[in-house]
């Protein structure tokens, strides 16, 4: 088959077509391995996988410890220097740092001693910088980096070792060994994790190039993959040479981890170098790349890269964040120490530059460590709630006439949805910021009918500048020097959809100013403000590059390498796209919505995510869920994936499973390749259109819980769907289990169908709690599995007892309809008889929430009292008081009671009190029948969301 690097031969003009012929072609066929590296093809991988061989095989101790005289600590840092002995007796000094903060994490950072500039002449002629990226927390991290200037020295020292203890109660330990240097972490006096455990610590140091051979002509070293590097036709000078680091991490007792998002396979992490059943041979992959196809169960490379890793073992989680933005390759090995009943989690973690920056969690709950990071890198945008509603794409609606034809489908069928969006062809000729004349001839008229109905457009924006000598936008980037460059100082030339193109570089201050002056609605002629971006390809996606990337010795501001900086360029794109939006209407800024295929650590902040390009297959959506679960453990939960699968045709069956999955994905988007049959939901016909229309309106219906649940994404960094081990860190009969999750704290537990032709599915509930059939009360009252029947038009959904559920029960054709319409109320009374919940609204568009407009209620029912309440929450603001007036007259017309007690049996009426005010409401009672909960409605009890209420029920 041809590869993408011979088309670059054509001639420009026929690049496109060139290009869209080998897409088709790639629709038959796996990933093209030979297009990426393995650990073997990787120099920095082989070396540091061949060091971590040589030491296993020796007895030779680490060559790295700690100048004792160097040693200072003071107001909550341990500073030193870790000398590298060399087999010449050369030293290498290697400043670090050891700093635990009043967040309750430890950071440690490993850098090398800066050069002369004499020094550093010595190196082949380059730009770029001679120094080890140190930059990435300046993207990543946006707080927690307090001292904890009550951390103290032990009482107790052992000669050897400065051990250090910190956190609110000083239960934390970081015992610091001098030499061999190796940190161990503890909790509560017992050993959490090591670090240098197996003593696979390797900083390759700054050295001038010398000739390979010694006088005698023996080689000391295989030099091949320091100084240059070939993949794929392509030669990766090295300028600054050798600079990889590694390091290995011993997760004491934990037998699994979980995170460095994004892969395909189990939630729970495989072996790599263990040799057990399933063990995967290569190492987890983290560098972003642009993978057709991508395959599954594979620890190869994907679109994003969330270096943070979660340990876990009963009744304890800790976790690492590896803050390198450089390629990055995870071993993982799992052996029981002598004495132990539990097998340790050996991980092995090595980048190809950068300085060594790792935070440390120490616990114990996951949601300590979701919500600690959180407080580094961010907590999930509170993001618009159209965004979070139902979103229809194709690769491509072709005319603004097509797009209100599917507009007004979707009307007919009585099938909301929120956005139509606009793939690649909607430009004119590929050309960004600009409508194809003849197929977008009124894109403004397109916009304002859309708007009528309160639904939105996303148009993409890659960042790939096609190079033509027509396109103000591509002229301009090259005058003001604001581009990618490439090793030699030139604009660097690449291939993507245009053809030859230029990228923009957002680490430039100047390039996001000027990116955002492109979206001005006077520039961005054709755009309105319902207009919303796509950034795709951000990885960034380069047909002829290496690895279908960028080369690794462009250059970026700053003169840092794009190898240093690879991992974080897509949020960068992303952060620039942000703002812009932001700016494209100072006066009254609406919440940005940005969707991202490449990402890293904190680029929760910016928007959502979805997992590529995935295949109309059972496969695909069955993975699906654990790589949506992964990312919302490690701190992106506005994630999803492609609903039906973008490459090939989904039968009808899949595509109707698929709807039922995404109703339950944070982010909720169908979308097709150009070259696939029409699927959109009303082209099914019956009974899938009906089917499917049913789990987009059940999305619909449960809006209220899921801003809600964003909120508290927004406040906590908490999981919007929450692994079984999340929610029961003591049950390791969960541990593994990665095929049902729960919506965040509403207690509905799901399982989505992912197997063909299946009319049953098993179902693990891990609690003694009462669970409810969401759709037919069926109770489930002993912790174990259970078989549930799951025809097609069935969802299997349970609720757990104890829990109260906002909803909005009348269809609409948008959420933004929905905005003044009443509530229900679901009471799912739990074995104690109690339930609680709560409910968050604003106006799902502003940031003047910032300012107190919004209404936060907490709601409680009381079994002893029979009485059903809620308290207003909400902290006040400059504009509570607006707020609360203009939805004054938004109430709850309907409040359901399941698992309602026997001695409302006769009941007929119920009194609710609000300001002072008692109303007396109907209420209708149903007995339990044939294993269904007893249910009780109260019908309009006359109040409202903004003022505090109580309904008895006695």
């Amino acid at each position: 088959m041809v590869s993408l690097r011979n088309i670059v031969s054509f001639e420009r003009v026929k690049w496109t077509i060139a290009l869209y012929l080998l897409l088709q072609l790639s629709l038959v066929s796996a990933v093209k391995h030979h297009d990426f590296k393995t650990c073997d093809q990787s120099g920095f991988c082989k070396r540091n996988r061949a060091y971590a061989d040589a030491v296993s095989a020796s007895a030779t101790q680490s060559p790295y410890q700690i100048n004792p005289e160097t040693i200072v600590f003071s107001q909550g840092q341990f500073n030193a220097i870790v000398d590298k002995l060399l087999t010449d007796g050369t030293i290498v000094k290697l400043p670090l740092t050891v700093s635990f903060l009043s967040s309750g994490l430890s950071r440690i950072t490993l850098d090398e001693e800066r050069r002369q500039k004499g020094e550093i002449e010595l190196r082949h002629e380059s730009k770029a910088r001679k120094e080890r990226f140190n930059q990435a927390p300046d993207w990543a991290i946006v707080g927690g980096l307090d001292f904890d200037k009550s951390a103290q020295l032990s009482e107790q020292q052992v000669s050897g070792t400065t051990s250090v203890q910190y956190g609110a109660d000083k239960r934390k330990k970081a015992i610091i060994q001098h030499n061999p240097f190796k940190i161990v972490f503890e909790r509560d006096d017992q050993v959490q994790m090591i670090f240098n455990d197996r003593g696979f610590m390797n900083l390759e140091h700054w050295r001038p190039k010398i000739d390979q051979a010694d006088d005698d002509g023996s080689e000391k070293e295989d030099q091949s993959t320091w100084w240059e590097e070939s993949f794929g036709g392509n030669t990766d000078s090295k300028p600054k040479g050798p600079e990889s680091l590694g390091l290995d991490i011993t997760f004491s007792g934990y037998e699994h981890v979980y995170g460095i998002p994004e892969h395909t396979g189990p939630l729970s992490l495989r072996e790599t170098r263990g040799g057990s059943d399933g063990a995967f041979t290569e190492p987890y992959r983290l560098y972003n790349t642009d993978v057709f196809e991508y395959e599954l169960n594979s620890p190869m490379t994907l679109y994003g890269a969330i270096p943070f890793m979660h340990a876990h073992k009963q009744g304890s989680t800790v976790g690492v964040l590896w803050l390198s933005a450089a390629e990055t390759w995870v071993d993982i090995v799992k052996a029981k120490r002598s004495g132990q009943t539990k097998r340790d989690t050996q991980t092995h973690w090595f980048s190809e530059s950068g300085i060594l920056d790792i935070f440390v969690f120490l616990g114990p709950k996951p949601a300590d460590l979701t919500k600690a990071m959180g407080d580094l890198t961010g907590n999930s945008q509170l993001p618009a709630q159209f965004s979070i509603a139902y979103h229809q794409c194709r690769w491509n609606y072709m005319s603004d006439e097509e797009v209100q034809e599917v507009n007004a489908k979707f009307d007919k069928s009585a099938i909301p949805v929120d956005v139509i969006w606009l793939d690649l062809e909607y430009t004119d000729d590929r050309k960004y910021f600009t409508w194809d004349p003849d197929k977008f001839q009124n894109p403004i008229g397109m916009h304002e009918r859309l708007d009528l109905q309160h639904r939105k457009t996303v148009v993409l924006i890659d960042p790939h500048i096609k190079n033509t000598h027509d396109y103000s936008v591509v002229q301009d980037l090259k005058e003001k020097g604001l581009a990618v460059r490439n090793k030699m100082e030139q604009i660097f030339e690449g291939w993507c959809w245009p053809g030859s193109s230029h990228w923009i570089d957002c680490f430039s201050p100047e390039g996001r100013a000027w990116w955002s002056s492109l979206f001005k609605l006077d520039y961005f002629k054709g755009s309105t403000l319902n207009t919303y971006v796509w950034n795709d390809m951000n990885e960034p996606s380069v047909f002829n590059g290496p690895e279908i990337t960028m080369p690794k010795d462009n250059l970026h501001h700053g003169n840092w390498e794009h190898r240093d900086i690879h991992n974080i360029n897509g949020m960068t794109f992303v952060n620039a796209t942000y703002h812009a939006l932001l700016e494209r209407n100072p006066k009254k800024p609406t919440r940005p919505f940005v969707l991202t295929r490449s990402f890293y650590a904190g680029s929760q902040r910016l928007g959502a995510m979805w997992t590529g390009d995935n295949l109309a297959d059972w496969s695909h959506l069955k993975e699906s869920i654990p790589m949506i679960l992964s990312l919302n453990i490690a701190g992106f939960p506005n994630s999803g994936a492609d609903v039906g699968g973008f490459f090939g045709t989904p039968s009808p069956e899949l595509l109707t499973r698929w709807f039922q999955a995404g109703a339950f994905y944070p982010f909720f988007r169908a979308h097709a390749h150009l070259d696939t049959r029409r699927r959109e939901p009303y082209v099914a016909g019956s009974p899938y259109t009906e089917i499917m229309t049913r789990a987009i309106r059940l999305r619909y219906q449960l809006l209220p819980a899921w801003y809600t649940a964003f909120h508290e994404a927004s406040i906590t960094n908490a999981p919007i769907l929450r692994p079984q081990y999340y929610m029961f860190p003591n049950d390791e009969a969960g541990f593994d289990i990665d095929d049902q999750f729960y919506l965040a704290s509403t207690g509905l537990l799901i399982k989505p169908i992912t197997m063909e032709g299946a009319t049953s599915t098993d179902i693990y509930i891990a609690d003694d709690e009462i669970y409810y059939d969401y759709f037919d009360n069926v109770i489930y009252s002993k912790p174990g599995t259970y078989r549930l029947e799951t025809p097609l038009d069935r969802i299997p959904v349970l609720a757990q007892g104890g829990h109260i559920i906002p909803r909005k029960d009348r269809p609409r054709r948008s959420s933004s309809l929905m905005k003044y319409d009443p509530f229900t109320l679901v009471v799912f009374i739990g074995k104690t008889g109690n339930a609680g919940g709560s409910l968050y609204v604003d106006d799902g568009e502003t940031f003047d929430y910032q300012s107190g407009a919004y209404i936060h209620s907490e709601f409680s029912f009381d079994s002893d009292s029979s009485t059903l309440s809620s308290r207003d929450i909400t902290v006040k603001g400059s504009m509570t008081k607006a707020y609360h007036k203009a939805m004054a007259e938004v109430r709850i017309e309907r409040i359901v009671f399941i698992g309602a007690p026997s001695e409302w049996q006769g009941k007929t009426s119920v009194t609710s009190e609000q300001d002072s005010k008692k109303h007396e409401s109907q209420l209708t009672f149903g007995e339990s029948v044939g294993g269904k909960a007893a249910w009780a409605v109260v019908k309009d009890p006359k109040i409202t969301i903004t003022k505090d209420w109580k309904i008895s029920l006695a």
